[in-house]
């Protein structure tokens, strides 16, 4: 009877966290870059895509500066190398940084990157 009542509680306690973790909204960033100027701006815990895009594009502080990156709920980093940027993603900041100095040594031959920018949400 008693392994009953543990099974009935976690079947309860399952689908009261998927609607917790359901009703938290998602928040969103993105990183703008002017390469020749070394210019960057970034947004984070933006209710909607389309303003974290305008809002990185204005602390960006340059009129040439393109959203180069975008992310949902998580962390985002940017590293520029010798011919080419590369922005990443990842769970954490430490992760994001990690895939984007790599992504950017890859597409730069092997050649040193280093991290231009980084944002997390919540």
């Amino acid at each position: 009877m008693r392994g009953g009542l543990l099974i009935a509680a976690l079947l309860l306690a399952v689908p009261a966290e998927a609607a917790k973790q359901a009703s938290v909204p998602n928040r969103f960033g993105a990183i703008a870059y002017h390469r020749a100027t070394q210019s960057w701006g970034v947004s984070y815990d933006m209710a909607r895509a389309r303003d974290a895009s305008v809002e990185a594009l204005k602390q960006c502080a340059n009129r040439e500066c393109e959203v180069v990156h975008r992310f949902k709920n998580g962390c985002a980093a940017l590293a520029d190398g010798p011919k080419v940027h590369a922005p990443s993603s990842g769970a954490t900041r430490a992760e994001s940084e990690t895939k984007a100095l790599k992504r950017c040594g890859a597409l730069n031959r092997g050649a040193s990157c280093n991290l231009i920018a980084w944002a997390c949400t919540r």
